[in-house]
């Protein structure tokens, strides 16, 4: 995360960019498409590529869904320098979901952000506005590597 501007700055500036600004969401196809504090909103239309040995869409595309959207909308509501990093992630799959394009949407709202912890709830919906999925995720907060200082010994003058 970048120290030089709020995680909502960054979010923004993602947005603008599109899918291919950060890696996950180029290769699934997500669009970023609600940002406030504290809410964000993610779509996506499911793929035959998405799916698992049943032929419904795989978990693990749900869980990433749910993950950017909670996710994001924690870093909605940080500072400048400051980062997080999911550590608990738990979903719980209410219906299975074909792959022939169905738009789903994702969205994750903040429950509590602290100085060191932050969780957020979410819900993947279909384009019928069927519940799909609900989440929780806790994430850690902290100083953005780029904001902490370096850990690595200088070396010394002289040496060879």
């Amino acid at each position: 995360m970048s120290t030089s501007g709020s995680g909502l700055d960054v979010l923004l500036g993602l947005r603008e960019r599109g899918p291919g600004a950060v890696g996950v969401g180029g290769l699934l196809d997500m669009r970023l498409d609600r940002i406030e504090p504290g809410r964000v909103t993610f779509t996506l239309r499911t793929q035959p590529a998405f799916a698992n040995p049943m032929g419904t869409l795989h978990g693990g595309i749900t869980a990433t869904l749910l993950d950017s959207a909670m996710a994001c909308a924690v870093m909605s509501q940080l500072p400048p320098g400051v980062g997080y990093t999911t550590v608990d992630l738990s979903v719980t799959y209410l219906r299975p979901v074909s792959t022939d394009g169905r738009a789903l949407r994702a969205e994750g709202e903040v429950v509590h952000v602290g100085r060191t912890i932050a969780t957020a709830r979410g819900e993947v919906r279909d384009d019928r506005d069927r519940v799909i999925a609900t989440a929780v995720t806790t994430c850690v907060v902290s100083p953005s590597s780029a904001a902490r200082p370096s850990t690595q010994p200088k070396p010394e003058e002289g040496a060879a």
